[in-house]
């Protein structure tokens, strides 16, 4: 990949530089000291992918992501210093349509803090490569027999990906969960940060966030997330459980394999969301969902930070409703109720 770095701090780039190009599978497209020089040379010479100092002079890593997704989108992962003590602008970032978040190696040269922050790319790598394939393949849920809970009558399983937490905050800052309604978010994130995403998301709706854990139960009137870079699937009397498989599947969690799980084991009412993301993951879930009866719901290209997973959706024709962000809570409260 053609790779961009964009850090104020000349030691920082060029540790970053050497991390680059001391591999044989990527090139420095270029080096920007702040994010005005990277608005420019972005446009002239548009990357890959660019790591994104998050805490610069002039503008931001969060407003200059938001200006490159505007006016020259491509895939950004943010690389701070200390990303766990400046959460808010990681959550902003990533809302901007950033793809992920990593903490910056160490200057002296670390074999460990290198190899993740490579491992980090290479997954970004197969993203835009599933981005870019002129096929959508489908995803297939591994088979999780279930009853209905006796708590829960209504499912509301919500995905997103990039730009996914502010559309999030959009949607739950205008609807939150009746008492007999379960919300469930399958949000592309490294696990190390999802932790730091529940707080974050409870703080922006002023609701309590739950994070799922291996064997947790589906809570009525509560929002739930899922925390970790394996796959969430319903099982036995709807408990949630963490799978691997698919284990070459780029996306983690992948929201196709949740949404799939909707469609063939619960019999209830379901809502399905699936809101701004690269790539296609989710559009097949949705379909599913769809023809087991469901209600389905896109976000749509004008309110999308990137119009990926949702604009697949509309190809396959999987969403009932096509809506912007701002008018999704709405229908959630006239279809499922409102908490009191």
């Amino acid at each position: 990949m053609k790779i961009a770095i964009v850090n104020d701090v000349a030691v920082i780039a060029e540790a970053l530089r050497r991390v680059i190009v001391n591999t044989a599978e990527h090139q420095v497209a270029w080096v920007a000291r702040n994010g005005s020089e990277a608005l420019k040379l972005c446009a002239e010479n548009r990357p890959d992918l660019i790591l994104m100092d998050l805490i610069m002079p002039d503008l931001d890593g969060v407003e200059t992501t938001r200006l490159i997704m505007e006016r020259s989108p491509c895939a950004i992962l943010i690389v701070t210093a200390s990303p766990e003590d400046n959460t808010n602008l990681v959550f902003r970032a990533l809302g901007a349509g950033a793809l992920d978040v990593t903490a910056t190696p160490v200057l002296a040269g670390n074999a460990a803090s290198d190899s993740a922050l490579l491992t980090k790319i290479r997954t970004i790598g197969k993203l835009i490569a599933a981005d870019s394939a002129a096929a959508v393949n489908g995803t297939t849920a591994p088979v999780q027999h279930g009853t209905a809970s006796a708590e829960v009558d209504t499912l509301v399983a919500i995905g997103a990906s990039t730009g996914g937490p502010n559309a999030l905050a959009k949607v739950l800052g205008e609807w939150k969960p009746a008492a007999n309604c379960t919300v469930v978010i399958v949000q592309h994130i490294d696990r190390a940060f999802t932790d730091s995403f529940g707080k974050w998301l409870s703080s922006q709706i002023d609701f309590p966030v739950d994070m799922i854990d291996e064997g947790s139960r589906l809570l009525p009137g509560r929002i739930m997330v899922a925390k970790s870079n394996d796959h969430l699937v319903l099982g036995n009397k709807h408990r949630m459980h963490y799978t691997e498989k698919p284990l070459n599947y780029p996306y983690r969690p992948s929201v196709d394999v949740f949404f799939h799980c909707i469609a063939q084991h619960w019999q209830k009412t379901a809502v399905g969301v699936l809101l701004t993301g690269m790539g296609r993951d989710g559009a097949h879930g949705l379909l599913a969902m769809r023809r087991a009866g469901k209600l389905t719901i896109a976000q749509d290209q004008a309110t999308s930070a990137v119009y990926g997973m949702p604009r697949a959706a509309a190809a396959l024709d999987a969403a009932e409703m096509i809506l912007p962000v701002e008018t999704i809570g709405a229908i959630l409260k006239k279809r499922t109720g409102q908490a009191s």
